[in-house]
């Protein structure tokens, strides 16, 4: 039986870690490395970062951070924001993260997914997808770190989920820009529609509010980890009381 991942994400601006509500509004919650360091003691499986600052402006990520982390904590890591070549990702993967996301970079060159596959098999390559649901379509949105800036593409999810993963994506997360922030629970919905079309891990992102959500994105779709970050951050669960509720459910976690 496969082991779900609970997987705390943390948005980076400035060399803090923010968050905000639907994409916007962020305030600052913590420390990079002290944020780390807590959620790899209390039981993660592994976890996110998102350099949202760099991905706005099209930079890249300030990379010294990323090194820290590797020193603090002994469980897989991703990093995302502003990495745009086989070169940018290699000194993050170098600086020891366990895989690279890129979310607007592979919208505008879907080609850079194929080169990362190539240079450092699909299990480092991830692909962001933040996807907002309009008028019963789900489009994929880029940019949408920053408050002002964030662009519908023209792109349906489902499409871009075949399109990734035939040029070597090893995993998407799914961003559910309706419920980011909301803590009413994840997009059920949503992710039961693409994971028709998935064939690689998916990763659920937006929403979570309770354990009860957990348990409900795990019952209810076959993804193979859930991302929160609101919760964690505020103190209102933690990781042990989630794997604790979904063990208490028969579903397969790492205690």
């Amino acid at each position: 039986m496969i082991t779900k991942r609970i997987i705390p994400c943390l948005d980076v601006r400035d060399g803090m870690v923010v968050k905000g509500i639907q994409f916007k509004n962020h305030k600052i919650v913590g420390s990079i490395v002290s944020l780390a360091n807590k959620y790899s003691d209390e039981g993660a499986d592994e976890l996110v970062f998102y350099d949202i600052g760099a991905s706005t402006i099209g930079s890249t990520l300030k990379k010294e951070w990323v090194s820290k982390i590797a020193d603090v904590i002994n469980i897989p890591f991703c990093v995302a924001g502003g990495i745009k070549s086989v070169d940018d990702a290699r000194d993050i993967l170098n600086l020891g993260a366990d895989k690279v996301s890129i979310n607007t970079p592979a919208l505008q060159d879907p080609s850079l997914i194929s080169a990362l596959s190539k240079e450092f098999g699909s299990q480092c390559v991830v692909i962001g997808m933040d996807v907002k649901t309009i008028d019963e379509k789900s489009y994929l949105f880029a940019k949408t770190g920053s408050e002002k800036t964030s662009h519908q593409t023209n792109i349906i999810a489902s499409d871009w989920i075949k399109k990734v993963q035939n040029l070597g994506a090893g995993e998407v997360v799914i961003n559910s820009m309706n419920k980011d922030g909301m803590k009413n629970g994840y997009d059920i919905e949503l992710l039961q529609d693409l994971s028709n079309v998935c064939k690689i891990p998916m990763i659920a992102s937006g929403g979570a509010g309770s354990t009860k959500d957990f348990v409900d994105v795990f019952t209810n779709t076959n993804v193979d980890g859930a991302l929160a970050a609101s919760i964690f951050h505020n103190n209102e669960y933690s990781i042990n009381q989630v794997k604790t509720s979904l063990k208490g459910n028969k579903i397969n976690v790492r205690i």
